[in-house]
Order: C-alpha cells, then sequence, then structure tokens
C-alpha cells in the first residue's frame, strides 16, 4: 500500500487521458474533456501541407500549426478577445486565409527555434489545460496508395487524386517512413490511464499518428482504456462508402491488434435535410455494423453524441461526448491509489 493518502485535490484531477488524432474532430472532443480532468494530453498529426499552415511550412520551413493551434483554442483559458485573436483569419492581401494564431506560434518558432517548445510557451500563455504535443518534430509528409495502384504524396491532394482514382485507399504512409516520435509523446501514451484516438479525418488526422516510430507500440503495450471514438458522417475524398468496422479496420491494418479496446459510435438520428444536405457532398451517416466490429475483437458502444444544434452541420456535441467517454471510465475502470499516484486501472 503507498505511504501516503490522496488529498482532495489529487483526487479531483481526474484520470490521465491522452488524445490522439487532428483537426476539428479532435479539439471539439478537448473542449468538453477538460471540463472533466486536468491531467489532458493533446497529441496531434504535423502532415498538414494545405491552407495557411502549408504557406508557413513552405516559407519558413516549421512544422504545420493548424492541428495544434486547433487544440490550443479549445484547452485555452483566457479572455473572450484572445479566443477571437486565435480564429481570426485575414481577409485580404498577402496574409488572406491566414490564421493570427498560426502566426504566433510561427513567431514563437522563430523565437525558440523549435516547435515542440513554441507550443510549450503558447500553451504556458494561454493557460491550457493539459499538455498539446505534436507527434513528431521530423518534416513529414503523407503519402495515400489506392486499391487500383495509384498513390499521391501530400495531405492537400488526396481527396481530390481519390475522386478522380474512384476508388478506395489501400493505405497511407509518412515519407519519410517511421520518423522519431516525440519523447514526451510516447510518454504521454504509456503513463495514460486512457487513450483516445478520433474522431477526425481517418486517413489524414487520426492515422497518421500511428505512422510515427514507437506510437503504435505504446499503445499496444498500454494497460489503459483504448477508444476509437468513430465519425458521424463519412467524408468525401475519404471514406465514402465506409461502415464503422471500415473505419476500425483501416485502423487496425495501420496499428496491430489490441490497438483499440472499444468504438464509441453515435446513435442520434439525424435530421432528414441535415442527411439530405450532406448527401450533396456525397457523404451519408456511417453505418453501424455490429457483428463485423465485434468480428474484429473490439467491443461497440453507442451514445446518442451529435450536437442537436449543430447548424444544419453533423458534429459531435462536446458536452455529450465527453460524458460519455466519462461514463465508459467508470464502467471499465477502478479508481485507486497508487505509488504512482490516482490511476484509473482497467478492469479485466
Amino acid at each position: 500500500m503507498p505511504d501516503t493518502i490522496p488529498n482532495l485535490h489529487q483526487w479531483e484531477r481526474g484520470p490521465k487521458i491522452t488524445a490522439i488524432g487532428g483537426g476539428t474532430g479532435l479539439s471539439t472532443m478537448l473542449r468538453g474533456l477538460k471540463k472533466y480532468t486536468k491531467t489532458l494530453t493533446a497529441v496531434g498529426t504535423v502532415a498538414d501541407d494545405g491552407g495557411g499552415s502549408g504557406v508557413l511550412r513552405r516559407d519558413i520551413g516549421m512544422p504545420p500549426p493548424g492541428d495544434i493551434r486547433h487544440c490550443m483554442e479549445s484547452l485555452a483559458n483566457v479572455e473572450p478577445i484572445m479566443e477571437r485573436l486565435l480564429t481570426y483569419r485575414f481577409q485580404e492581401g498577402s496574409l488572406a486565409g491566414q490564421s493570427f494564431g498560426n502566426l504566433i506560434l510561427a513567431a514563437l518558432n522563430g523565437v525558440t527555434g523549435s516547435f515542440e517548445e513554441a507550443v510549450a510557451q503558447m500553451s504556458q500563455v494561454l493557460a491550457i489545460t493539459g499538455r498539446i504535443l505534436p507527434v513528431t518534430s521530423a518534416d513529414v509528409q503523407l503519402e495515400a496508395v489506392f486499391e487500383n495502384g495509384a498513390r499521391v504524396v501530400g495531405e492537400s491532394k488526396i481527396s481530390s487524386f481519390k475522386k478522380e482514382q474512384d476508388c478506395r485507399i489501400a493505405h497511407v504512409a509518412l515519407l519519410p517512413e517511421r520518423p522519431a516520435a516525440l519523447p514526451a509523446a510516447l510518454q504521454a501514451i504509456r503513463e495514460a490511464d486512457l487513450i483516445l484516438m478520433g474522431p477526425g479525418s481517418l486517413y489524414t488526422s487520426v492515422i497518421p499518428n500511428l505512422l510515427v516510430e514507437g506510437v503504435v507500440e505504446a499503445i499496444c503495450r498500454s494497460e489503459a482504456l483504448k477508444i476509437y471514438v468513430c465519425n458521424i458522417m463519412t467524408q468525401e475524398g475519404e471514406t465514402e462508402g465506409y461502415t464503422a468496422a471500415d473505419h476500425v479496420d483501416a485502423l487496425l491494418s495501420h496499428g496491430a491488434p489490441g490497438l483499440v479496446d472499444l468504438c464509441l459510435a453515435n446513435s442520434t438520428e439525424l435530421p432528414t435535410q441535415v442527411v439530405e444536405r450532406y448527401r450533396t457532398e456525397k457523404a451519408e451517416p456511417i453505418q453501424i455494423d455490429w457483428e463485423e466490429i465485434e468480428r474484429l475483437g473490439v467491443q461497440l458502444t453507442c451514445r446518442p453524441l451529435a450536437d442537436e444544434n449543430g447548424g444544419g452541420r453533423a458534429r459531435h456535441d462536446p458536452v455529450k461526448l465527453a460524458r460519455a467517454i466519462m461514463d465508459l471510465i467508470e464502467a471499465h475502470c477502478v479508481r485507486t491509489w497508487t505509488d504512482c499516484g490516482i490511476r484509473y486501472i482497467r478492469e479485466k
């Protein structure tokens, strides 16, 4: 038994959660989770080469800051004017389309000489809840290989190229292959009580993190509960026609057995007008195929997760999603005091 007794502050810090992904899906989930735990780590992809992030990457040779910035917007504890500044995009001139938050990270990258340190310094300025870490500091490109053998390099090119090929993505890879992971990212995975993957673009936001050296191994060796949060809709240019099992299968094929314990999917029936709107974008609600998911050795849990006030868009509600995740921790883990502090031990 531990020699010390936990105080109230230690009990209230919540489980150690490491969330792996990128894009708006990850940032939406973080916005809800920060209300339940202070020991939250976001591990984000750095393979983006489009938009304002791509411009900064080409112009000054820094890692693309966009996905990291999205996480900062969700986890920041600042005045409303600072929130507006972070999300502000210039409308004209040479900076048109560029985010002010990206420019702050670019400036800090130049001042500190390190993207990792730039993220750490900006996190302090914004009083971030938890931590935000790039999965790697390497300069990487994302390559997609299609079922017909065609391939394309560059995250921003994958969607349009897939439409031209009119076939599924067979697999994706990073160039150079298996870059070194940020040591702090691997440590966050090893120390986690809960590991989350998704939601977000399957091939361009979630899977790229798994292609970094040591990430899959660290996840599979962890005794933490591992949850994949499935998207609500398929995505044009990536996952047309995919079921929930197809998403899980793609994760496992880029990873290894033991990567995912449980798939959390949405059960909310979307309004007809929302479904019709997405149909014009060649997207549809993801079908839940229970037997196929269980055949992959993954447990399936469905909860009402959609934002009913999504303004005509099918999005996760950050509050509902966070509550569902916390319910799963309570159902599958036992909170206990160990020599390493408060831990949430997964029940076998």
